[in-house]
């Protein structure tokens, strides 16, 4: 595809007047074919249990009356989360278009938690979702600088070294 594809942050990251949304994002174990407003607080009600697994705070809901359990995470340090969506086109010259499609997001929202929701099991860290979150330290760790001293104890495992 010729063309760019976009995703403008700037509108949510420097804003303080952003949408934001922590405490309201909630990833279901289901699918809702349906993509509009609905008056989902009026009928979706998260309640603390008072139970704790693995360090997480229990939390219960129903859904199309089935019980859910889930837990509320907290997006790690240096991180957010953002509600994306299709930018609308403006209007442009046909030289301004490189003769292809551009693909142009935006973000509407922004949020610094997500509540997590398992339908016959209860949240745990063995959770596919809390497990995904190990990556983070993973790309940390690839993308640090190596330094100098980081190179000569990988090239010299056994030396260590006299001040």
């Amino acid at each position: 595809m010729k063309g760019g594809r976009t995703i403008d942050l700037g509108g949510v990251k420097s804003s303080s007047s952003a949408v934001d949304l922590t405490d309201q994002i909630h990833q279901l174990p289901c699918c809702i074919k349906f993509n509009g407003p609905s008056p989902v607080s009026h009928y979706f009600k998260p309640k603390s249990t008072g139970v704790e697994v693995d360090a997480l705070n229990v939390k219960e809901a129903h859904f199309r009356g089935r019980k859910l359990q889930g837990t509320t995470v907290t997006l790690p340090h240096g991180y957010s989360g953002f509600v994306i969506g299709k930018k609308t086109p403006a209007k442009r010259k046909a030289s301004d278009t490189n003769g292809g499609m551009t693909d142009s997001w935006q973000a509407n929202a922004k949020f610094q938690n997500i509540t997590l929701w398992n339908h016959d099991n209860l949240p745990s860290k063995e959770d596919a979702f809390l497990r995904a979150f190990h990556w983070f330290d993973v790309a940390k760790a690839l993308h640090k600088p190596v330094t100098a001293d980081d190179m000569e104890s990988a090239s010299n495992p056994g030396a260590t070294s006299t001040d």
